[in-house]
């Protein structure tokens, strides 16, 4: 099985300097179909790089030359940083381009960037872990233009405490409203791996979370590396097909046109 990596940022992403070339020779290495890009764009943050965002117009027409040039196929995705006070900027930003994928990410809580730490201060680790949840849950009651949930508990790689981990049956409830919700309006999770290159050394969402959804009937399960760099291109994504195939999952979603398409394990 070849698998396409479903979460790479390259150059146009602020966090970023990955070249977009190297990434689609070493997808023609592993003999791949195309190559997937889901940079950044966030909404409501306080980082001035990311407040400027991408100039999607340009954006569509190098990868449309690149394409070309390579001869291979690229497939433009985009990862959105939600924010509830932009959702009006974010539903017009997503009509006007004719992107193939979209990951909805929490970057930022009630106006604080997560990166900074400023969120957790006056909090306890349990207060910061279900406000985050809380907000994941407020953006999939009122949002819908997405394709799959990214990184569901992320909130783990920032926070500032000895043991980042969290207990899962303490957030069982909240977390499964989220899922609950994702899977009733026919959307899905990604398994981001890039916790695998942490000292957390986790999926995210974590393994507990991600059994949870299948049992729960979500079907619709992405995996991407995260990766900003061309050398993390993949990372740990046959890890992840394997601990799939461990609680009986036999699919993993692709996206082309934001219609989800199926492979078998």
């Amino acid at each position: 099985m070849i698998y396409t990596d479903h979460h790479v940022h390259t150059y146009y992403s602020p966090d970023s300097k990955a070249d977009i070339k190297e990434y689609i020779r070493i997808a023609k290495e592993k003999n791949q179909d195309f190559v997937m890009f889901t940079d950044h764009m966030d909404f409501g943050g306080t980082d001035p790089e990311f407040q400027e965002g991408i100039d999607y117009k340009k954006y569509f027409k190098q990868m449309k030359e690149i394409e070309e040039e390579m001869e291979f196929k690229i497939r433009i995705g985009v990862e959105i940083g939600y924010e509830k006070n932009c959702r009006s900027q974010i539903e017009d930003f997503l009509s006007r381009y004719p992107f193939d994928y979209v990951i909805a990410s929490i970057h930022y809580g009630d106006g604080f960037d997560f990166y900074l730490g400023d969120f957790f201060h006056g909090k306890t680790q349990y207060e910061s872990y279900l406000r985050y949840f809380e907000i994941q849950q407020d953006m999939v009651e009122n949002f819908v233009n997405y394709d799959v949930l990214g990184h569901l508990d992320f909130i783990v790689r920032y926070g500032p405490f000895d043991d980042k981990n969290y207990d899962f049956e303490t957030f069982k409830p909240i977390i499964d409203a989220i899922m609950l919700k994702a899977i009733n309006e026919g959307k899905g999770i990604e398994i981001n791996t890039s916790g695998l290159r942490e000292p957390n050394d986790t999926f995210y969402p974590k393994n507990q979370v991600i059994e949870r959804y299948k049992n729960l009937g979500g079907r619709i399960l992405t995996i991407g590396s995260d990766s900003h760099f061309n050398q993390q291109y993949g990372s740990g994504i046959l890890k992840a097909v394997d601990f799939l195939k461990t609680i009986g999952v036999n699919e993993i979603s692709t996206f082309s046109q934001r219609k989800e398409d199926r492979i078998k394990l």
